[in-house]
């Protein structure tokens, strides 16, 4: 089957159906009411009504006439680009979309060049992973942080394994947990992060989060370039990179998840290979294997 969506707006509280997106375009590349007209199948008494019923309701011209024709005017230009844009989310993509949390990102991009996959990659947060699957943004999630899918009641599986490890500015890395009462740290938002604060909390630990970001990156940044900040990093993520402490390795160990979230063979096939020979190049980017 082959499924053609359209599209129906709402511009300035007033409800108009694709019928008139369809006239706009028409008049765009033809220049002619006419010509307009007659590539929809209708008269040009009725487009000519369906755009004036329009002006009448928006309240300004969406077409001008002159002696060599008709265009659109600056108005309609930018709804009927809106429209477009639109409807693009309900087209059907060439390239599956793989929507993953910021730390799972580089793996997803390693493991689809391996399995030989076209894909795109959006990186972003997992509350935002999940959002953009609710509006058919994504073929395929993945999550940094399995809570979000227990939260969710997503179908997920796990294809890693991960720990966060702690990360401290030049004056050094505590040797102990009870070396980071008193300490500051950088927090990343909607991360397994949360993993350690509930650890140290548990542990009735005194430390102060001081600043708030959204990504790895930042945190990074924040926190070697001070003095006195600290802050909780994935395994994944630094290794290689920067030295860190496994002192909460067991509190914050945790798994990275995967949701078919538009299942078709292609995808089911590509999940297997990761859950198989996957393994080993999941295991070379810094996680630990699901086995």
């Amino acid at each position: 089957m082959k499924f053609n969506p359209t599209l129906n707006l709402e511009i300035n509280d007033e409800k108009f159906s694709y019928r008139l997106f369809d006239a706009l375009l028409h008049i765009s590349e033809t220049w002619s009411q006419r010509e307009a007209a007659k590539r929809l199948g209708i008269s040009h008494a009725v487009l000519n009504r369906r755009i004036r019923d329009a002006e009448d309701k928006l309240g300004f011209k969406l077409v001008y006439t002159t002696g060599s024709g008709s265009g659109l005017t600056p108005q309609a230009i930018s709804i009927l680009t809106k429209y477009h844009q639109y409807l693009k989310r309900l087209q059907e993509r060439d390239k599956p979309v793989i929507c993953s949390g910021n730390i799972s990102t580089s793996l997803m991009d390693v493991l689809a060049h391996y399995y030989g996959l076209e894909t795109v990659i959006t990186s972003t947060d997992d509350l935002n992973v999940i959002e953009m699957a609710g509006m058919g943004l994504a073929d395929v999630l993945v999550l940094d942080d399995p809570v979000h899918a227990f939260l969710h009641d997503l179908d997920f599986i796990p294809i890693a394994r991960d720990h966060m490890v702690l990360i401290s500015g030049f004056e050094g890395i505590p040797q102990s947990v009870e070396d980071l009462e008193g300490k500051k740290f950088v927090e990343i938002q909607h991360s397994a992060q949360r993993l350690a604060w509930n650890t140290l909390d548990q542990l009735k630990i005194d430390y102060e989060i001081v600043e708030v970001c959204n990504s790895p990156h930042t945190a990074l940044k924040m926190v070697t370039g001070s003095d006195d900040l600290h802050t909780f990093l994935n395994h994944s993520f630094t290794s290689g990179i920067v030295a860190g402490s496994d002192l909460l390795k067991e509190d914050t160990a945790h798994i990275i998840s995967m949701i078919l979230w538009n299942p078709n063979p292609q995808l089911e096939s590509f999940l297997e290979f990761i859950l198989g020979k996957g393994q080993k190049i999941v295991e070379k980017c810094g996680f630990d294997r699901i086995e």
